[in-house]
């Protein structure tokens, strides 16, 4: 990887879903040893802690089609900022959720060093969920079913609008990868945007090797490097039972590995989150365990 420096960023959000829980993914990945595991690939590693986020407890839900979407986007706000300013002083951001919606200021703040530079990024989206409901056509409310579309220039103005600007990254640069579960009014959403989805189907014919290829390739298409944003229901519930939105016939564990390793090989990686680990519904931290595992092989941990 281009950084020798990486700086660890928690962002303990669970505001975006109905299940409780995923505020403890940064703990429970911390607990899984990250940092020291991190750095004994020789990386140099500070802990930047936590952002501040509200608690479900002490915070109004406020509108039922975007739920407490005041307090997500002051987090996002922070969270851009802290990432902003780490990849300022040449560390690459890893940032541990939280929901999903936490992608929205990790981008955010991703895209925003890249324009001041007049340079733009790609995004690899590696979930089994599009992410690409706006309030108006989301079944539930809530925000982690809404950050992709934010961060193509759909959604409210709260989130699309960090930093003045939208989209943050062009959709022709934005590449979902291991779609296997889209929810009906958002399906136009995917089909319209210019974002290129792979779903479990294009896996399962053409390979992974395959379709992560011609993912880096776009998500780098004219762009300086691309995010890599990894929610953990991406792999498949018997390898990650413990994530927010469980869905049968993810990754495998072998293919999920494979993915974060031709990722580091590409060498276009400029930053990382890894999110939805909820350690209320796992076993013995064993997903939290597999994640970091699978941040180590996206570091440049290798077999041989």
């Amino acid at each position: 990887m281009p950084h020798s420096h990486i700086a660890i960023i928690g962002a303990p959000l669970d505001l975006g879903q109905g299940r409780r829980g995923v505020d403890m993914g940064p703990s429970a990945l911390r607990v899984a040893n990250l940092n020291s595991r991190v750095a004994a690939l020789g990386y140099e590693v500070a802990d930047l802690g936590n952002i501040h986020a509200d608690q479900a407890e002490t915070a109004p839900e406020g509108n039922p089609r975007a739920k407490f979407l005041p307090q997500i986007a002051a987090a996002c706000g922070l969270l851009a900022a802290k990432v902003e300013d780490s990849l300022a002083q040449g560390q690459l951001p890893l940032v541990l959720g939280g929901d999903h919606s936490v992608a929205v200021g990790t981008v955010s703040g991703v895209s925003h060093h890249f324009r001041n530079r007049q340079q733009s990024v790609g995004l690899i989206w590696l979930d089994a969920h599009a992410d690409m409901n706006t309030p108006e056509s989301s079944p539930s409310g809530n925000v982690h079913g809404m950050p992709l579309a934010c961060i193509a220039g759909l959604g409210p103005p709260e989130l699309t609008d960090l930093f003045g600007y939208q989209p943050k990254i062009a959709p022709r640069n934005i590449v979902i990868v291991g779609l296997r579960d889209v929810d009906q009014m958002e399906k136009p959403h995917v089909r319209d945007s210019g974002v290129r989805a792979f779903t479990m189907r294009d896996i399962d014919e053409r390979g992974l090797r395959s379709v992560m290829d011609e993912a880096i390739r776009l998500a780098r298409d004219g762009a300086a490097g691309f995010h890599l944003s990894l929610d953990m229901d991406f792999v498949d519930p018997q390898d990650a039972p413990g994530v927010g939105t469980p869905v049968r016939g993810g990754a495998t564990y072998r293919e999920a590995h494979l993915a974060m390793e031709m990722i580091c090989d590409s060498g276009g990686m400029v930053s990382m989150e890894v999110v939805e680990v909820n350690p209320v519904i796992d076993e013995v931290n064993r997903t939290a365990d597999l994640a970091v595992e699978l941040i180590m092989s996206g570091l440049g941990k290798r077999i041989l």
